[in-house]
Parts: structure tokens; sequence; C-alpha cells
């Protein structure tokens, strides 16, 4: 088991769990755990995100390693940047946490770290404590990052749109470059989420808050409304009549338009345990297999490269067009649909209304101790729902990778078993809560 690297990096409280120290090891560490000599580093728009950059900075520099300095920019830009110039990177960023929290992300040429890469780091962290610095890395600007991002954006050929488009960005990463390439392209262009000041990322606005873009959409009666995350790795969408489009609909909607042009790899798309039954059932309609991976985009990644599959992702927005970037874009998901709505000359609702969700619900249980999963009440109870639903719903309970908490997932064929089924888990698992 890793000790500090969760499901999406190293992530917690700040400074108690994350803090310059380890941040400064981490960025030390990368010389011996992953061979690294040239480093590009980034942050999202936090309060702490300077301090932790830095630091990572300077550990990585006191061991030799050359470090690009990006700045404030969206966790795609450092993963696409990594890739295609095959050096390392870190992301600053705790994504849709407050802005209490915060994180460290590191990419290998492009890829979220495996285990054993992970395991490495970490016992760099624990058992070095030996402050030696040789010769000290080379620090550079980071222009180039956003250069090679826009080329990536110009490779989708979109052209202006009619549509009335609105954007929530989280007062995150990705607030400058939405809104510098969106505003572009559609010329009834509204955003929010646009004025971060260090303590209001993800406060009452982003994909954790969709009412911030339902509203935006209602009042100026947009086409559409995108909302992004804190690190602009995901996003949700909200169509013209109010209705939330998760992100396993919107990989619904661009995996049917590639499959129509031949451009969807071996017809098969890769999503997870969390997904809707409903959704599974409407891609097998349309000819398409569905591969389901564990929860965290981390893994449908690994499924995607294993099988050089097109495209894969959560129902949370984490969305990966693999013929693109190796990790979430939200932007590009939203400027590809942009296109596909125009090419299609329909809005998203009447792309996404065939598909009939079946009740499903996610249930969050705030607590530090995730052990509580093991009791045997707590096991006992969950796989005796499970044996009633068998293939007509969906269990899932796990703890949480990034925040402190226990998450219990139904589907059922109707609310009323649903309601039934998730009281029993969610009072268990409470009751065992207080009494441990």
């Amino acid at each position: 088991m890793a000790k500090y690297f969760g499901t999406d990096g190293i992530r917690g409280r700040v400074p108690l769990e994350v803090n310059n120290s380890i941040a400064f090891k981490v960025g030390q560490s990368l010389k011996t755990a992953l061979g690294t000599t040239r480093l590009v580093v980034g942050m999202d728009t936090r309060e702490s995100g300077s301090e932790l950059l830095f630091s990572v900075i300077s550990g990585a520099r006191s061991v030799g390693i050359d470090v690009m300095n990006a700045g404030v920019v969206s966790t795609p830009l450092i993963s696409l940047f990594s890739k295609e110039k095959e050096v390392d990177g870190v992301m600053i960023t705790a994504s849709h946490n407050p802005y209490t929290d915060n994180g460290i992300k590191v990419f290998h040429y492009g890829n979220k770290l495996s285990h054993d890469q992970e395991l490495k780091i970490e016992d760099y962290i624990d058992n070095n404590d030996k402050f030696n610095i040789g010769t000290l890395g080379e620090i550079y600007d980071g222009e180039e990052v956003l250069d090679l991002y826009l080329d990536l954006i110009d490779r989708l050929e979109l052209y202006s749109t009619d549509l009335k488009v609105g954007i929530d960005s989280a007062h995150g990463a990705n607030y400058l470059i939405s809104k510098g390439i969106l505003s572009e392209l559609a010329e009834n262009f509204f955003q929010i989420g646009n004025e971060p000041d260090g303590k209001n990322i993800n406060n009452g606005v982003g994909s954790t808050h969709l009412e911030a873009i339902t509203n935006l959409v209602k009042e100026q009666k947009l086409d559409i409304g995108f909302s992004y995350d804190g690190d602009g790795d995901r996003v949700l969408a909200v169509d013209n009549e109010l209705n939330v489009v998760d992100g396993d609909k919107l990989i619904f909607v661009i995996a049917c338009y590639l499959k129509e042009l031949g451009l969807l790899k071996k017809d098969t798309v890769v999503l997870t345990k969390m997904s809707n039954l409903g959704i599974i059932k409407a891609f097998e309609d349309k000819g398409i297999k569905v591969i389901l991976t564990d929860v965290g985009d981390k893994y449908v990644l690994e499924e995607i490269n294993k099988n050089g599959y097109s495209i894969g992702g959560e129902n949370s927005g984490h969305i990966i067009l693999s013929d693109y970037i190796n990790t979430g874009d939200g932007l590009l998901v939203s400027l590809l649909l942009l296109k596909i709505l125009d090419d299609k000359e329909q809005s998203l609702k009447e792309l996404t209304d065939e598909i009939k969700m079946w009740p499903q619900e996610l249930f969050n249980i705030r607590t530090y101790n995730k052990e509580i999963l093991n009791d045997k009440r707590v096991v006992k109870v969950v796989n005796e729902v499970k044996e009633v639903l068998k293939d007509n719903g969906k269990v899932l309970v796990r703890a949480s990778g990034t925040e402190p908490l226990v998450r219990v997932t139904l589907s059922c064929e109707t609310q009323s078993e649903l309601d039934k089924h998730m009281n029993k888990i969610v009072s268990m698992i409470n009751f065992v809560k207080e009494e441990v």
C-alpha cells in the first residue's frame, strides 16, 4: 500500500499532509526514482501553490535536474509537454478539493506513475534525510508549454460556432487559456469562475457545484455550458434544457461520433465500475463494446494504453482522448463537443436523449478511518445487498483516494429499491463509524 500517494497523486491538507518538506523531497527523489534529468512544473491557483511549486523546483535543482517553470497552467498542459518532450512533469494541485488542500501529481513522459514508481518516491521521502547540493540544475521559463498545447488544439481543425456557450473555470488553473481559446471560437461566449484569489478555487463553482453553470445557462439562455474542476482535467456539461450531462454521457456522444467516422479504435470505450448500467446498455445498442476498470483515471489510461483504445473516462468528468493526450482534459473535450454539435446540427440533449439511465446515487460518508470498510458487519451487509441485486443492479463501496471519505454507489432498476438498499448500507457504516 502507498503511504503518500492516493488514486491521483499526493493530496491532503496543507501543511498537515502536504507541505514544503514533502514537496522538496519529491523534487529531489525524481532523479533516483525516475532517472529524471529534465522536469516541467506547473500549479493551479490556490494560495499554497507557489511555495509547494518552488519547493519541488528547489529539490529537483539540488540534485542537478533542469527545471522549466510553467506557472499557473492546467494539468493537461503539463501532461502533454511531459509526453511530447519526453521529460518528467509535476503539477501542484488538489483538483476539485477546497483551497485548504493541495497536492502533487507526477507524470513520467506524460503518464501517471506506476505503483512501483510511487513506492520508490515514497521510499526516498522517508529514508533520505541528507541534504547535499552538487551541481544545481538550470531553471527555464515555461512559455513552450502553452505553445505546444495550442499546437494540439490546432489538430482539432476547429471553426467558429454560432452556439451560445458558457464555461465555469472554478477560479482554477484553466481560467485564462479557456477564455483565450473559446472567446475566439464563440462570439456568444460567457465565463464565470474566472477571478481566482488563492482561496476561492472550487468554492461554489466548478464541476462539484453545477448550480453555478446551470444558473448561467438559464440566465443567458445558452445552448450549452461547461464546468471544469480546479486543475482543468475534468468537465461536466449542462444542456439548453438545464439537464446535467455527466462524463459517461459525454463519452457516449464523442464515441458515437468517432464510430461514424471510422475513428473509434476497436469500437470500444473504457469506463469505470461507477458507470451507470443504462449507459452501458446504450453503448451496446450502438455496437460499441465497454471495458470497465477500477475507479480512477489512471486505471482507465492503463487499459487504453494496453489495448490501443481511443477514448475512456469516468462519469465524474475525467475524459481521456488518447489520440491527443494521455490525461483528462476538460477544455479539449469541450472543444471537440462543440465541433460535434455543429457537425451533427443537433443539441446536446438530442444527442443524449436515447440514453435511459437507471436510478443511481453516490453517498459520501466523511471519515478519516477508512478501515471501517473491513469491519465484518459492513462486509456482511454489502455482500447481502449484492446477493439480492445480482445482475439487476450495482453496489460499489470504497474509500476515496483523494479525500477523507467513504463512497457508497448504488444502482437499481427502481428508486424505491435503491433507497432501501442505500439506507441499509449507509446505516451500518455510520453505526460502525461511531463505535470505533
